[in-house]
């Protein structure tokens, strides 16, 4: 079956996949995750290391322009850092700092979106969940999981509905590492890759 060949790969290619993010406490994860729309798990680890010197409290009070300045490397800085002290004051006024189980809270936080909390369910709490981003997307659609027209909604139905739900969360981890490391956008490493010659439908250059 497709799906065994493509998870049996995976394990080989991606065996130990654990979520590229750094964090050590349950809201550094919701907002690294929140971070990372549009730039890279690397840029977000970057300025996180020294935001998550500050605890949610000091975040939540902390000045604006000082988050700004150290997350400008992820980019739109003002946007998120409003984010980032919003989310902050809202843990704290409503679920006493923590990360709750709730789809339905976490997706009405600021700044934070259907995929993010598919990532903070998945890795917080073992909610089995298969978060879409570019790498998933382009991947996606090279192993013909997905047409090449399909929005992310649409990959995030067809993959839960190809892989079996205990797969989910490990899958969606590795299809990012795979594609971060191996199927990338541009110069993908396609000699090293089991799919190139039986699945893969990437044009050949």
């Amino acid at each position: 079956m497709k799906n065994k060949y493509i998870l049996d790969n995976l394990d080989i290619l991606v065996p130990n996949p654990k979520c590229p993010l750094n964090y050590k406490k349950d809201y550094e994860l919701l907002l690294a995750v929140m971070l990372s729309a549009q730039t890279t798990d690397e840029r977000v680890n970057k300025v996180t290391e020294e935001l998550f010197k500050y605890d949610i409290f000091e975040l939540a009070d902390l000045d604006i322009h000082k988050i700004e300045e150290i997350i400008k490397p992820v980019g739109t800085q003002k946007r998120k850092a409003e984010y980032v002290k919003k989310i902050a004051r809202k843990l704290i006024d409503e679920c006493e700092g923590k990360v709750p189980f709730d789809r339905e809270y976490i997706e009405s936080l600021p700044g934070v979106g259907h995929k993010t909390a598919n990532v903070v369910l998945s890795e917080l709490f073992g909610e089995p969940s298969l978060a879409v981003d570019t790498h998933v997307t382009r991947v996606s659609k090279r192993l013909g999981l997905a047409k090449d027209n399909d929005d992310v909604s649409t990959i995030e139905k067809k993959l839960c509905k190809f892989f079996p739900k205990e797969k989910w969360s490990t899958v969606h981890v590795q299809l990012v590492l795979f594609g971060r490391y191996t199927c990338k956008a541009k110069n993908p490493m396609c000699d090293i890759c089991p799919f190139k010659n039986s699945i893969c439908k990437k044009p050949r250059d």
